[in-house]
């Protein structure tokens, strides 16, 4: 029978999912993949072997409508031990112009389906008596983010989500952590036309997002904002007037 816990971990083909995976199989998990990009996702697979660990990876878009049903049943019965709610995607377009499909598709993958997978595998963890959710927020959950108006609230939802769930599994021994980095050296970017904005002039690596976010993580902490400049800069925006700090955030997110 193997001993090793088992860590599930969404949109991890690649960025901050992908170096998680990694940093989990080299504290000794298992890993159940998952992400859109079959060829890359095979890749980490790869990394999360030569780290020790077995895995099995599951090509999947979690934001279509049975994409979160069809992670529930390839789970099966199997023991979730760590759960990483990693999948999401962002979109720069003002709401003017924006893509309503586009938008509600970031609506389905970032809130819909860290949701549903919370609420799949959250009892299996409490009658177990111990378990761990990271979902992974943004920095822009603490500020309204003009032109990307949508991306920042499924944000703000995320964080908010995390920290009432992590409330009400208070004593259980099941924690939940919102990852909050700040702008990150990833394909997001680029997918999100963000790489050129004021925001990405200082951004962090992927894997030291992950290291901080698993340390956090494990030692049970509800809020893990990555990097110096970014905690306080979280920490500034509560005491700032809503207003200002969305026009703030307005000209960080202006494009060189």
């Amino acid at each position: 029978m193997n001993s090793r816990p088992l860590g599930l971990v969404t949109g991890a083909s690649s960025g901050i999912g992908a170096e998680l995976a990694v940093l989990l199989a080299e504290r000794g998990h298992d890993l159940l993949l998952t992400a859109r990009d079959a060829v890359r996702l095979e890749a980490v697979a790869a990394r999360v072997r030569q780290a020790g660990a077995s895995t099995e990876v599951l090509p999947l878009d979690l934001g279509a409508p049975s994409g979160v049903s069809a992670l529930v049943g390839w789970v099966g019965h199997r023991d979730i031990a760590v759960l990483v709610n990693n999948a999401g995607f962002g979109d720069s377009d003002p709401v003017v112009t924006a893509d309503a499909g586009v938008l509600a598709a970031m609506i389905g993958l970032n809130v819909t389906a860290l949701t549903l997978l919370t609420r799949a595998f959250v009892p299996g963890m409490v009658a177990r008596g111990s378990g761990r959710i990271l979902n992974v927020a943004s920095t822009a959950s603490f500020s309204p983010v003009p032109t990307m108006a949508v991306y920042g609230a499924t944000k703000a939802f995320v964080l908010s989500f995390s920290e009432a769930v992590a409330e009400e599994l208070a004593g259980t021994g099941v924690t939940v952590t919102a990852l909050c980095p700040g702008p990150t050296l990833t394909a997001f970017a680029d997918r999100a036309a963000m790489g050129s904005s004021n925001l990405f002039r200082s951004a962090m690596g992927a894997q030291e997002v992950a290291r901080q976010g698993l340390r956090a993580l494990f030692a049970g902490r509800r809020i893990k904002v990555t990097g110096f400049q970014n905690a306080l800069m979280a920490f500034s925006i509560r005491l700032s007037p809503r207003n200002l700090n969305a026009k703030i955030a307005k000209a960080m997110m202006a494009k060189s």
